[in-house]
């Protein structure tokens, strides 16, 4: 059994940054592929960024490319989203998701799932 718990998530205005953990416990994170996913309200979940087991390839939305960086720290189980000139429509409920195998940008490809953490973005 794999838990994920985030943390980080605020109220922040535009411009500014977050940076948001996911710690993991159980099963063996070092060999996992880590994402992050969003949800506004009334949306759906969308993908936001994954990142290997070892952190040498890393995948974002094109809405995100150039303002997030999405690393780990395999000795700490922790991945994070360094989240950077942080815009309205960055606001979300923010969710780490950990699967295994190769990277993957479906919210169905992942395997366990954190509680979320919210993150708000005034204008």
């Amino acid at each position: 059994q794999v838990q994920l718990v985030e943390s980080g998530g605020g109220l922040v205005q535009a411009g500014g940054s977050l940076r948001l953990s996911c710690a993991a416990s159980g099963r063996t994170f070092s060999s996992s592929v880590m994402g992050w996913f969003r949800q506004a309200p009334g949306k759906e979940r969308e993908f936001v960024a994954a990142i290997n087991w070892n952190g040498g390839s890393t995948y974002k939305t094109d809405s995100v490319k150039g303002r997030f960086t999405i690393s780990r720290d395999n000795a700490k189980n922790t991945v994070y989203l360094q989240m950077n000139s942080l815009k309205p429509e960055d606001a979300a409920v923010y969710y780490c998701a950990l699967k295994w195998g190769g990277l993957a940008s479906l919210y169905s490809a992942y395997d366990y799932w954190g509680q979320g953490t919210q993150v708000t973005v005034s204008s």
